[in-house]
């Protein structure tokens, strides 16, 4: 059976695609950075006769290997290589060797299970039909996103992809076990920037100044009201929409008889409708601009657009769940929340049929558990297995 033998080549692969993981978690990339993530992984699939095409937006990589029948349908399998600019804290063999960067949100894992994926799907060919391709991009998690830039190379076409499967680091749930949700799943994402220029002066003199602290915090409470409770987070036809106003930056530069003549804010929107989303994209000017006319000032908002909102289609996704359970059995599955983090995967989940599911990572006594973006950051090994696993299983299947 097909089953048993991904299961048999899983086991066999293991311990070359631990090695392929550590070697990527010692060195890690920043975004658009991959160079020689890049080439490390190139030398991987040239070694086991996959062929690629390399140099989509500077370090990406499509891989592709065609089964029988390989114009029956088109698969497109997705890992991301960038790192993010963290210090890595774990006292580990494979510790990251530069400093101030790390593999926190597990894209080297991504990567070594898509890895191990096409080992996999290579040495059965001969036992599936179709085409599957295999992404590895640049930049998930530095805006405009590889996925994006990817898409406009031309990725999804020749041939043109029927169905794209992603999985995703999760140390919320333990090894061994996969996580799906069909519809709506994770926000879209947009970077908010606001300007309030007031009048500087010395703190002793209020009369001389007009002081933009005082009128950014005015404006931050408004919008907070304003979005983050639940009565105005209402569609067109009174649904309730997840969405988050948050700001995490206020930078002023004055002292305690300073007052400065500007302030600068930095925040981010999430949400998952997009007709909401520029709603409250045109809310937010609005409120903006109000405090120029109430106070007499110039303050401005500029918002970079990110993310779109990632869906999982439901037809496809109910399909990997009952597939996922019967390769690992129906209580190493679990149905997820939705979720307000953001993904550039997304970007392909608004072109054809997807599923981004989560691969469990913590350890069975509760090791293992610290989030993504943690400079603690790290997983259970064995769930390298479950995921080359799944994403062969998934691929063929599908």
């Amino acid at each position: 059976m097909l089953k048993e033998k991904i299961k048999a080549l899983a086991k066999q692969h293991f311990n070359q695609i631990l090695q392929i993981r550590r070697h990527l978690h010692q060195y890690p990339e920043l975004s658009f950075q991959e160079k020689e993530t890049s080439k490390y992984i190139q030398q991987q699939l040239q070694q086991a006769g996959i062929g690629f095409k390399a140099g989509f937006v500077g370090t990406g990589i499509l891989a592709s290997i065609e089964g029988k029948n390989p114009r029956k349908k088109t698969i497109l399998l997705r890992a991301d290589m960038d790192a993010l600019p963290i210090e890595e804290k774990n006292e580990i063999d494979y510790k990251s060797l530069t400093p101030g960067i790390m593999h926190a949100c597990g894209h080297d894992v991504h990567s070594a299970c898509a890895l191990g994926a096409a080992f996999i799907l290579n040495e059965i060919k001969d036992e599936w039909e179709g085409t599957i391709k295999i992404m590895f991009q640049p930049g998930e998690e530095v805006l405009p996103g590889g996925a994006s830039l990817m898409i406009k190379e031309g990725i999804l076409e020749n041939p043109k992809v029927d169905k794209a499967l992603a999985l995703h680091v999760f140390p919320g749930m333990e090894s061994g076990k996969v996580g799906f949700k069909s519809g709506m799943y994770m926000a879209s994402t947009d970077e908010l920037y606001i300007t309030v220029n007031g009048k500087g002066g010395h703190a002793a003199m209020p009369n001389d100044y007009v002081n933009p602290l005082i009128i950014a915090s005015e404006m931050l409470i408004e919008i907070n009201a304003r979005f983050m409770q639940s009565d105005s987070l209402k569609g067109t036809e009174g649904e309730n929409i997840p969405t988050v106003v948050a700001f995490g930056k206020i930078e002023g530069k004055g002292a305690t008889n300073v007052v400065p003549p500007k302030v600068d804010i930095a925040g981010t929107l999430r949400t998952m409708n997009e007709s909401w989303r520029e709603n409250v994209h045109s809310q937010l000017h609005r409120i903006v601009k109000s405090y120029s006319e109430k106070y007499g000032i110039e303050s401005h908002l500029r918002i970079a657009n990110g993310y779109p909102y990632l869906v999982n289609d439901v037809e496809l996704t109910n399909l990997c769940t009952a597939l996922a359970k019967d390769y690992l059995g129906t209580e190493n599955v679990e149905e997820l929340l939705i979720r307000m983090t953001a993904e550039d995967f997304a970007f392909i989940t608004q072109k054809i049929p997807s599923c981004f599911f989560r691969l469990g990572t913590s350890g069975k006594q509760k090791t293992f558990t610290d989030g993504v973006h943690s400079p603690t950051f790290n997983i259970d090994e064995s769930a390298l297995q479950t995921g080359m696993e799944m994403m062969a299983w998934l691929a063929v299947q599908v």
